[in-house]
């Protein structure tokens, strides 16, 4: 299986595969740059070099980043929107260039423009930019929202809609949050639930566009729209969700990291990695 976390890439791109490797991972997730810095200086080839090496000696072949948190597609600003498209563009080259599995991405806020318009001008855009860079192997994945603040993308038909607007490229896809998924309110806290929502996620999305999952618990309660996470098990989620999660073999070859608080030790990715394989084949 695919299991792993987020992973700071303090240092360079390439010791977050040590980190990875050091707990046990599979997959890993890591941002390419500072997520709170428009502007980075380009990788180091000398560091593109040790990544691959690391990645083939800690055999962890799944690794994809995700976005800087900056970049708003949604935004009605020209200025905003413009500096974001720059900023995504340049995200998919660094993922490019480090051969990543995917490259997630919130999808955007409207700030006050109204949601139609903003999931109009997300699924455009994402159109324009892939149109940009025909021959890019990277995963594209949106990922759906808790609804905090004036983000999109935190109903499944929302999603949907961004997907259908911009277009049938093979690139695009979900990552699915499950603390996110909570917040937005689909109580998946029960196997009943857990099913209920994936049914609602096929009709009106598709599973086969789920591309990757981060598995969080949550720190607030059913439909709250706060994106704030907890350790498995031990939030409102609770592990039964889990359980479904780790043992639905339509998901069994899609990776899947956390993205929960940790120390420098890393001992909290220790023990909510362990948490999960527990729960595999538990039924």
């Amino acid at each position: 299986m695919l299991l792993g976390a987020h992973m700071s890439i303090a240092g360079g791109v390439d010791l977050a595969i040590d980190r990875g490797a050091s707990v046990g991972c599979t997959a890993v997730q890591i941002f390419t740059k500072n997520n709170n810095q428009w502007n980075a200086a380009k990788l180091d080839p000398q560091k593109i070099d040790s990544f691959f090496a690391k990645k083939e000696e800690h055999k962890i072949d799944c690794v994809f980043a995700h976005d800087s948190y900056l970049i708003n597609l949604g935004s009605p600003k020209p200025d905003l929107h413009a500096k974001s498209i720059h900023a995504f563009k340049d995200e998919i080259d660094r993922a490019e260039q480090l051969g990543l599995y995917g490259l997630v991405f919130h999808p955007g806020a409207h700030t006050g423009d109204g949601e139609a318009n903003a999931i109009k001008r997300i699924g455009n855009t994402l159109k324009e930019v892939l149109a940009e860079k025909p021959n890019g192997k990277t995963k594209i994945l949106v990922e759906n929202t808790a609804g905090q603040g004036s983000n999109v993308g935190y109903s499944f038909e929302q999603i949907a809609e961004i997907l259908d607007i911009a277009g049938d490229d093979p690139r695009l896809g979900v990552c699915l949050d499950t603390q996110h998924t909570f917040a937005a309110g689909y109580d998946i806290r029960t196997e009943e639930g857990y099913e209920k929502v994936m049914k609602d996620f096929e009709k009106n999305v598709g599973t086969k566009r789920i591309q990757a999952f981060h598995l969080n618990d949550s720190k607030k309660d059913l439909g709250d729209q706060v994106d704030r996470h907890q350790h498995i098990g031990q939030g409102f989620i609770g592990l039964e969700a889990f359980r479904c999660l780790m043992n639905d073999k339509r998901f069994a070859d899609i990776p899947k990291v956390l993205e929960t608080p940790k120390g420098d030790d890393l001992k909290e990715d220790v023990e909510n990695l362990a948490t999960l394989r527990s729960l595999i084949n538990e039924k």
